[in-house]
C-alpha cells in the first residue's frame, strides 16, 4: 500500500509539474502581438524624402524647360542652330542605319538687311515671322525647318530624290518671293534664296550644310544677276 501511494504522489506531481509550463505557453500564444511604433526619427526621415523628391521633380521639369529653350528660336518658335543641327545629326544617323534618304535646304532672306534698316526691327520681325509661317505651309508635319541665325534658314526633308528637292527649293522661293508687306506706306517684298544638299547613307552633317549653303550662294547670285 505505501509503494502505490508513493507512485500515485509522484504523478501527481509530475502532472503538476508538467502542466505549469503549458499554461504559461498558452498563455503567451494568446497575447496579441503589437506592431512597434515609429520613431519620431523615422517620421522626420520620411518627411525629408517627401520633400526632397518633390523637389527633384521641379528641377527635372525645370532642366527639360531650359533645354528646350536653348533649342528654339525665341522669337519664330522654331528650332535654332543648336536645335536644327541635333536633329540633323539624328536624322543622317537614321538614313545611314536604315539606308533611307532626305534633303537640306538652306534658304536665305534676300532683302532683310535693307528693311531693317529702313523701317527698323520691328518690320523686320513681322518679315521673319510671315516667312516662317508660309514655309510651315509648304512642308510635311514630319519635315523639320529651323533658323540657322539671322536671316538663313534650313529645312530637314525626307523621302525626296534630288529633283523632287530642287523643285521643292523652287517652290519655296516663289512662296516667299509672293510675300507682300506695307510699312510707313511702302510696299515691301523680301524674296528668298534656297540651295539643295541630298542626305544620303555617306552624308555628314556638317559638310552637308555647307553644300547647301554654298548651292545657297549661288542661287542668290543667279537671282541677283537676273533682277
Amino acid at each position: 500500500m505505501k509503494k502505490k501511494t508513493k507512485a500515485t504522489a509522484r504523478g501527481a506531481v509530475k502532472g503538476r509539474k508538467s502542466g505549469v509550463p503549458e499554461c504559461k505557453a498558452a498563455s503567451q500564444r494568446a497575447l496579441p502581438v503589437s506592431a512597434p511604433r515609429p520613431s519620431v526619427a523615422q517620421n522626420d526621415a520620411k518627411l525629408t524624402i517627401r520633400r526632397l523628391k518633390t523637389k527633384l521633380a521641379k528641377a527635372l521639369a525645370r532642366i527639360d524647360e531650359l533645354q528646350a529653350s536653348a533649342d528654339t528660336d525665341f522669337l519664330l518658335d522654331i528650332p535654332n542652330r543648336r536645335g536644327f543641327e541635333r536633329e540633323l545629326d539624328r536624322s543622317i544617323a537614321y538614313i545611314k542605319r536604315y539606308q533611307a534618304s532626305g534633303a537640306l535646304i538652306v534658304l536665305d532672306v534676300d532683302r532683310l538687311k535693307p528693311i531693317n534698316d529702313a523701317f527698323g526691327h520691328a518690320a523686320g520681325d513681322q518679315v521673319l515671322k510671315a516667312i516662317v509661317a508660309v514655309l510651315l505651309r509648304q512642308v510635311r508635319s514630319s519635315d523639320v525647318l529651323g533658323r540657322l541665325g539671322g536671316d538663313e534658314f534650313a529645312l530637314l526633308l525626307w523621302n525626296l530624290s534630288e529633283t523632287a528637292a530642287r523643285a521643292k527649293a523652287a517652290s519655296l522661293e516663289q512662296a516667299v518671293d509672293q510675300l507682300k508687306f506695307v510699312f510707313r506706306g511702302h510696299n515691301v517684298t523680301a524674296g528668298a534664296s534656297a540651295g539643295v544638299a541630298i542626305l544620303g547613307p555617306q552624308a555628314e552633317a556638317g559638310r552637308a550644310l555647307e553644300e547647301a549653303d554654298r548651292a545657297m550662294y549661288v542661287r542668290k547670285a543667279q537671282r541677283r544677276h537676273n533682277v
